[in-house]
Parts: structure tokens; C-alpha cells; sequence
């Protein structure tokens, strides 16, 4: 028996780079995985993907900035898979400016994405899992939640992330739901591929730079991230709580 044979979870942002990873690691531990997307394209890919390596999976196309959208996605995976288990809250963009040329839409459109969305997710969820005294909820900061230039709105919302993490894990630990954070670092995704672009780098230039000043000399895959949420939802976690794991190969 794989480590989640039974369960169901959620990834959103499941379409690509890490929330893809994440997917199909969480399908091969035996997990009936829906994948959620903006972009139903995205997620029928990575549904399609999973079945193809014999899992199960459904793809779900869905604004999870959007209350009524995080309600309908878990009406849809009741009635899918039966209940709701796993919880990664993966989505996230990026608008990369300097504080004075950055717009309130650029402000408003990542803090929607990347908080907001968790928020809306996370108390989606806990209506079906605070019933069944069993859950397990990751939601993805970041290390630009320590400050990067030229990311106020991405920092000030994965440190939101962190903070609501905390916050989640007090409320809801009482009845069974362990609630923890990962905070990659530079990770090769099509999200690091166009900031490279932006910045008049290759990809291969960008890996090279970022990984000059990591301990390990590399950058991250998504499959690193994915190996680490496969254990916080797993029961080898357990105990494991109100933690935002930093998994940016020995950065300071």
C-alpha cells in the first residue's frame, strides 16, 4: 500500500512547473489527485499525465482568487473522489517591478493570487475536514518572504502566506489538521524561465548565477518541492505543524 492510498488532494496551480511536480508526485504515493488550473489546458495535462502512469486524477479549471470558485472546487471533488484530504495551495504569479513603478493592479493581482487565494482555499476545506477531524493543508511561500528588491507585492504576500500558516495551524489543530508551509528558492520553472527573459538572461545564465550562490551548486527541480510536501502531507508528519520549511539548498 503507497503512503496515501485512500486520500484525495487539491493542487492548485497544477498546470506547470511546481504545482505539476507536486501533482503527480502526490498520484504515484496513491492520492486521487485534482489538479487545478486557471487555464483548463494546464490542468487537463497534468490529469492526463497521472492516468496515463496509472493514477487517478481530475482537472479543474478554476479562479481560486475567487470565493465561489474555491466552494465549487471542492463541491466538485466531494463528488468526485468522496471527501477531501490533501490541500496544496500552489498558485501563484508573479508582477516584478520597483516599488515606484509598481501599479496597484500589479499589487492587488499578486496578493489575490498568492494570499488571498489561500485564505479562500483553506476555509473551503475546513468545512469538509474539521467534520471529519482530518487534514492536511501546505501552502507554498517563498524566500522572497525575507525581502527581494523589485517584489514588494511578492514578498509582502508570501510573507502573508507564512503568518496565515501559523495562524491556520493554531485554529484548526485541535481537530486533526496539520497546516505547514514550503519556502522554495530559486526553483527552474517557466515562472523563473521568463524572469530570466525579462532580465536579458538566458536560462542557462539565470541557473548559473543563482546556483553560484547556493551551497549545494544547483538550482532546485520541482520535483525537490514536491518530495517535500509528499512527506508534510503524509503521516510521517504527523506532529509536524504550523511550520514554514525552507527548501532553498542551504541559501542565507
Amino acid at each position: 500500500m503507497t503512503a496515501l492510498e485512500g486520500k484525495s488532494a487539491i493542487v492548485t496551480g497544477a498546470g506547470r512547473g511546481i504545482g505539476a511536480a507536486i501533482a503527480a508526485r502526490l498520484a504515484a504515493d496513491g492520492a486521487a489527485v485534482a489538479a487545478v488550473d486557471l487555464v483548463l489546458d494546464g490542468a487537463e495535462t497534468t490529469a492526463k499525465a497521472i492516468e496515463a502512469a496509472g493514477g487517478r486524477a481530475l482537472a479543474i479549471a478554476a479562479d481560486v482568487s475567487s470565493a465561489d470558485d474555491a466552494e465549487s472546487v471542492m463541491d466538485r471533488v466531494e463528488a468526485e473522489f468522496g471527501s477531501i484530504g490533501i490541500l496544496v495551495n500552489n498558485a501563484g504569479v508573479t508582477r516584478d517591478n520597483l516599488l515606484f513603478k509598481m501599479s496597484e493592479d500589479d499589487w492587488d493581482t499578486v496578493l489575490d493570487v498568492n494570499l488571498k487565494s489561500v485564505f479562500l482555499m483553506a476555509r473551503a476545506a475546513q468545512k469538509r475536514m474539521v467534520p471529519a477531524r482530518s487534514g492536511k493543508i501546505v501552502n507554498l511561500s517563498s524566500v522572497s518572504a525575507l525581502g527581494n528588491r523589485g517584489q514588494a507585492n511578492y514578498a509582502a504576500a508570501k510573507a502573508g502566506v507564512q503568518g496565515l500558516t501559523a495562524t491556520l495551524a493554531a485554529e484548526l489543530g485541535p481537530y486533526g489538521i496539520n497546516v505547514n508551509a514550503v519556502a522554495p528558492g530559486y526553483v527552474a520553472t517557466p515562472m523563473t524561465d521568463a524572469t530570466a527573459a525579462r532580465l536579458g538572461m538566458t536560462v542557462e545564465q539565470a541557473h548559473e548565477a543563482a546556483a553560484a550562490a547556493i551551497p549545494l551548486r544547483r538550482v532546485a527541480q520541482p520535483e525537490d518541492i514536491a518530495n517535500v510536501i509528499a512527506f508534510l502531507v503524509s503521516e510521517d508528519a504527523a506532529y509536524v505543524t504550523g511550520q514554514t520549511l525552507y527548501v532553498n539548498g542551504g541559501l542565507r
